[in-house]
């Protein structure tokens, strides 16, 4: 693609800006350099790191992930990382790949959340994006999450602490809209919606569950409609700067997120399979999406389904 198709992709977000809308999801690689390196080969134009938590955790034991035979991804890895003190070695090397660079900030209290997303900031991170949603570690994620108080005061807590962008990223509860409220009003400047959705899978031969934390988070394109209702829903509610995760896996289902009101998208379980493949197949077609419509950029078309 030339500069000029290039430049039809762009799309701002707070305080960053995107050449093109595709960055990878939280949790597929991102806590080393070398998943950094890889990640940039792949074409994205953000990055965005696994959680980190204020302690290193060794996750769950093995199998954490598997391929249903129903279609999609069940994985529980259990908030796998070094540490917060990681981040000073990491960010500053992954600033050097000339990205922007957004740190998943998970934690278990107020008062881990804000260590962690001042050691992002100190580190040189773009952007704070707070894992509100993980839906196997219990006492992180969902857990919180799903509680619209819990989001308001962790907001509230880490905005108030750092001078970058915080996002928040949701996951699927029956308070979601509230939840999403609550995010915003005190100071989120995006949402990333939605996070993998609690699951189980039985082996029906050993009649045990095949993972080891027995509950694991359903991703990829089963979950896809799913999230393009949250999104649709959030921005007909709000309007509010959305980046759309869930399932995608070509340019149809990407520009379903910008059509929903998306204005980025995160690709997670195809990503780690396809690569730069993916990543080039969606921008390809994105350029031919804006043409069918006559759009001139990207951002006319977002949340266009929501304002017909």
């Amino acid at each position: 693609m030339n500069s000029d198709e290039i430049k039809r992709l762009s799309i701002k977000l707070p305080r960053i800006e995107l050449r093109h809308p595709v960055m990878n999801a939280s949790g597929i690689l991102g806590y080393t350099y070398e998943h950094l390196l890889r990640m940039r080969e792949w074409g994205l134009a953000a990055i965005v790191t696994k959680t980190f938590t204020a302690k290193g955790r060794e996750g769950y034991e093995t199998p954490i992930i598997i391929e249903l035979p129903s279609g999609g991804y069940l994985n529980a890895v259990g908030l796998a990382n070094p540490g917060k003190d990681a981040l000073y070695d990491l960010i500053p090397q992954a600033k050097e790949l000339g990205l922007p660079i957004i740190v998943s900030v998970g934690g278990s209290s107020e008062k881990e959340f804000v260590d962690v997303a001042v050691a992002a900031e100190e580190s040189g991170a773009d952007a704070i994006e707070l894992n509100l949603s993980c839906p196997h570690t219990k006492g992180y994620g969902i857990d919180i999450g799903s509680d619209p108080g819990n989001v308001k005061s962790v907001v509230r807590e880490v905005v108030g602490a750092v001078k970058i962008p915080v996002y928040a990223k949701l996951g699927l509860s029956d308070k979601l809209i509230n939840s999403c409220e609550a995010a915003l009003s005190e100071g989120a400047s995006c949402l990333t919606l939605i996070n993998t959705i609690k699951a189980t899978y039985i082996d029906v031969y050993t009649l045990k569950p095949v993972l080891t934390n027995i509950v694991g988070g359903l991703s990829g394109s089963p979950l896809h409609p799913i999230a393009i209702r949250v999104v649709y829903e959030v921005y007909k509610e709000f309007e509010a700067c959305i980046i759309g995760v869930g399932g995608v896996y070509d340019w149809r289902s990407a520009a379903e997120f910008i059509a929903a009101g998306a204005r980025a998208v995160q690709v997670g379980t195809l990503l780690a399979l396809k690569g730069r493949e993916l990543v080039e197949e969606i921008l390809r077609g994105l350029l031919k999406w804006l043409d069918i419509h006559q759009a001139k950029r990207l951002s006319d078309l977002v949340g266009a389904a929501v304002k017909q």
